[in-house]
């Protein structure tokens, strides 16, 4: 049987995290994986998360199952932080599930479910395992146009000219905010053009919302998500807790299914169940009770919110430098995107032979596609980063 496996393609990331690991140069750089990293190179523990911990260490007494869908306590802590009170908890379904890639998954297992036709329109680029899902499952993809190369900001003319050739039933999936690989983002008047188009084709909106609070605030970076929520008849979004909460490797996500019609909650339930119980029957507990025990805690919720406000600040400021640094050193504003993406990544427009230009001679390490972890930086790396990026002469 196995001699009939075929070797699967290797991730370009992961991948780049081992040549990165592999390099004896001192004063290389990792802008590569999507991982937040404070000044010092390290991934911390949050101090609410920390404080989270102890208490439920504390407090458990049991380590039986909870439910198919996960505590519901954390199901209805994360759909008020993520929607506030723009949708009815009545019209909401939610599921917990392994990490946001768990929910982005177990998205695409219902919509296969519910409409095995329908296709799924994707932002060119986006982040690469949602096509690697949707290539696994089967499902047909129509990519449409999001970024301009040439100005480093959202192709909004292309992105609607191409959404408009979306069938009734298709999926738009959409990023909620701080756009993977990009950084470039819609502004609201665009997103309710994006709704409007959405209505008038009979689409289906899909929101994959992972990096909410490291853009423009918690709510800020959720006004988009909301919008979409209370304006189209239904849709779904897949949520994680891996970077606003630091809980990486606890694998905590959320997946919930709306509809404007009350009635369709219970069947929705229903299934967001059904789907957990086939792909991996109870999701984890800890992380999602981490994080419902801060979300419920004043003081917890506080200190968590004060914590993940300085990590925002300090990738913006991460971004300014960068900007101001390569101005300086380049005699041009070409790079004046940087300051105006948000969230942990840019894609600054190196061709692929450029971006390996900067790991040969640099030890510079980001994807191939030119897509760098802001989040990788810190004071003293950023005018290393600069220079570097005008000696290769992207």
């Amino acid at each position: 049987m196995f001699e009939n496996l075929k070797a699967q393609p290797t991730d370009k990331i992961l991948e780049l995290m081992k040549l990165f690991a592999d390099d004896p140069r001192d004063q290389k750089i990792d802008l590569g994986v999507g991982v937040y990293k404070n000044a010092e190179g390290v991934t911390p523990v949050m101090r609410a998360v920390k404080a989270a911990e102890q208490r439920v260490w504390e407090d458990q007494t049991t380590k039986a199952y909870t439910s198919l869908i996960g505590d519901p306590a954390f199901s209805d802590a994360m759909i008020s932080l993520i929607l506030g009170d723009a949708v009815p908890r009545a019209n909401i379904a939610a599921a917990a599930t392994p990490g946001g890639t768990g929910a982005v998954r177990q998205a695409f297992e219902l919509v296969r479910m519910a409409n095995p036709s329908a296709r799924v329109y994707v932002s060119n680029p986006t982040w690469p395992n949602h096509l690697s899902i949707l290539k696994y499952l089967g499902m047909e993809t129509v990519a449409y146009r999001y970024f301009d190369e040439e100005t480093r900001a959202v192709d909004f003319g292309g992105m609607i000219e191409d959404l408009a050739t979306a069938n009734a039933g298709d999926v738009i999936l959409l990023h909620g905010c701080c756009h993977n690989p990009t950084g470039a983002n819609l502004n609201l008047v665009e997103w309710q053009a994006v709704i409007d188009l959405i209505n008038e084709r009979g689409l289906i909106a899909m929101v994959d919302i992972a990096y909410q609070g490291f853009g423009d605030g918690l709510d800020e970076d959720a006004a988009a998500t909301r919008l979409v929520a209370s304006n189209v008849s239904e849709c779904l979004i897949a949520a994680s807790c891996s970077k606003n909460f630091g809980v990486y490797r606890e694998r905590t996500g959320l997946l919930m299914a709306i509809s404007q019609e009350t009635s369709q909650q219970g069947l929705n339930q229903g299934t967001l169940a059904f789907l957990n119980r086939q792909n991996f029957s109870f999701p984890p507990d800890h992380g999602a009770r981490v994080v419902s025990t801060i979300l419920n805690d004043q003081a917890l919720r506080a200190d968590w919110a004060a914590e993940l406000e300085d990590v925002r600040l300090s990738m913006l400021g991460l971004r300014q430098q960068l900007a101001d640094e390569l101005q300086k050193r380049s005699g041009s504003d070409r790079f004046a995107f940087i300051a105006q993406h948000r969230g942990m990544f840019s894609r600054i427009g190196a061709a692929p032979e450029l971006v390996m230009k900067l790991r040969q001679e640099h030890g510079i390490y980001m994807v191939g596609d030119s897509r760098m972890n802001i989040a990788g930086l810190n004071a003293t790396t950023v005018p290393i980063l600069a220079q570097a990026i005008v000696d290769v002469g992207i």
